[in-house]
């Protein structure tokens, strides 16, 4: 099948040799699922919150150090650890050429704070939202909170907009440098318009986001010169193919995600016994499956935090990859072979990757069984808690207060993300520790210690971190996603 596929792309790079790209048309931006919403207030997937932050901005956003940096807001000062006083810059307008106030600010903020907001637990720290001039806002925490200004990074919509009801199909006027487009395109593609006044400089091109859900339909778009930019689409099988055609580039550049397994601990008698956790992260050869599947283009994890990271900690010793050492601890468990359900997407490098290392598992004496669910199925049945074992991916990875969410006890869904039910009184004390300090060299003491207590008790299992992978035509090559996966630097085109 991969020949007849690599033959196929090589004759349509004959048929379209030599035909120069149309500038006048739109960049044409693939990806393998549509956007849940373009409501900020309810953005909760990675492509939602891509399409959302070109739309809109926040008061912050993150630098290529994934630290925070002004954004809408022209400077801040803290007047006390827990009084935070933001000047708003005079340059930026709504859509609609209002101009961004400090009232628009505390309406946003309410808005996110009300019950049933997906992004509640981010502003949860934030007492008083004040404010104090038209373009000035003071923001009062509530308790000790370290990680306010990577918070602010939520998008500022206008005042009387932040209280209505959601608008999942968008139309909200955000401060970003796009609006959604007015022309009729079919229900897959989504038309970004550029625009003057917002957080960034005008775009030079227009945008088109298109769902393609096929991974050969995706590569024809982008070898047909149909499209401009596919990112993390394409699997790293099908990269050789692209050498025929010399107008696309494959660029890269490492990421702050992890890819995991999430364990399910109180259902499976043998996933609660921390030597069958460790026998199963022993007997995962992680440099192997980031040197077959991903050709070098990830790294083995060390912990949860990406090398890239500044919380990152060089010191951490690797997870090895001892199958003798991870037989004797399944043997030490008990006679009896143990057995778990591998629940994956349908996605074609998850499920190979996931019939690998059920493969692998099997020589170490734990078998396991693969299942293959569709996206909303798989997230539905992993909040439920109905699983066993499971591959996910934390694909924005920037703040480490994040992995509170994952792994604080008290923050089981629908309250949090932590799928697995694990509680553990020395985590949940660095990890509220992690969030409640400011000051970064004593922050990073406490998620080194949530390093240590995880890579020993192994709540999950931490497996590799992703490289941002692009593939872009002429006409974007200098595009490449920011560190955390965001494409603002479309707009640089």
């Amino acid at each position: 099948m991969l020949r007849l596929r690599t033959l196929l792309f090589v004759l349509l790079a004959a048929c379209r040799a030599g035909e120069p790209p149309d500038p006048r048309r739109p960049l044409e931006v693939v990806v393998a699922t549509s956007p849940e919403v373009l409501d900020p207030r309810a953005a909760g997937d990675a492509i939602s919150f891509r399409v959302t932050r070109l739309l809109h901005a926040g008061l912050f956003r993150l630098g290529e150090d994934l630290a925070p940096i002004p954004y809408v807001a022209e400077r801040y000062e803290w007047r006390d650890p827990r009084t935070l006083v933001v000047t708003l810059r005079k340059d930026v307008t709504f859509a609609d050429g209002a101009p961004v106030r400090a009232a628009d600010v505390v309406a946003t903020i309410a808005a996110f704070q009300a019950e049933g907001s997906r992004q509640r637990r981010v502003v949860d720290a934030i007492g008083a939202v004040v404010a104090e001039a038209e373009d000035r806002v003071r923001f009062e925490l509530s308790r000790p909170h370290g990680t306010l200004l990577s918070d602010l990074e939520l998008p500022i919509l206008r005042a009387d907009q932040a209280r209505e009801p959601l608008r999942p199909a968008g139309g909200l006027d955000g401060l970003g440098p796009y609006v959604l487009g007015t022309g009729v395109l079919d229900p897959s593609a989504l038309s970004l318009e550029p625009r003057a006044g917002g957080a960034l400089p005008a775009p030079q091109h227009a945008l088109v986001i298109r769902t393609v859900r096929d991974e050969n339909a995706r590569a024809m778009r982008l070898m047909a010169g149909s499209a401009d930019v596919l990112h993390n689409g394409l699997s790293p099988e099908l990269w050789p193919s692209l050498e025929s055609f010399p107008d696309l580039a494959l660029s890269t550049r490492p990421a702050a995600n992890l890819t995991y397994l999430v364990v399910r601990h109180g259902k499976h008698p043998a996933l609660d016994d921390v030597r069958v956790r460790q026998a199963i992260s022993l007997g995962i050869d992680r440099g192997a499956l980031c040197a077959e599947f991903f050709r070098g283009h990830a790294v083995p994890a060390r912990g949860a935090l990406a090398p890239i990271h500044w919380a990152y900690d060089p010191a951490a010793p690797a997870f090895g990859f001892e199958p003798e050492r991870a037989r004797a601890l399944v043997q030490a468990h008990g006679p009896d072979r143990p057995r778990f359900v591998l629940t994956t997407s349908t996605d074609r490098l998850r499920l190979l990757v996931a019939r690998y290392m059920a493969q692998e598992l099997a020589k170490i004496g734990v078998d396991v069984v693969v299942e293959a669910l569709e996206l909303g199925t798989l997230l539905s049945r992993l909040s439920r808690g109905d699983f066993e074992l499971a591959i996910l991916q934390m694909p924005e990875l920037t703040e480490p207060n994040s992995l509170k969410t994952f792994l604080h006890g008290g923050l089981e869904p629908p309250l949090g993300a932590n799928r697995g039910r694990y509680a553990d009184p020395d985590l949940d004390r660095a990890l509220d520790a992690g969030e409640g300090e400011q000051d970064l060299t004593i922050r990073k003491r406490h998620y080194v210690e949530v390093e240590r207590v995880l890579r020993e008790r192994l709540p999950i299992v931490p497996l590799w971190h992703e490289d941002q992978v692009v593939i872009t035509s002429t006409r974007a090559r200098p595009f490449l996603p920011s560190p955390e996966g965001r494409w603002l630097a479309l707009g640089a085109l």
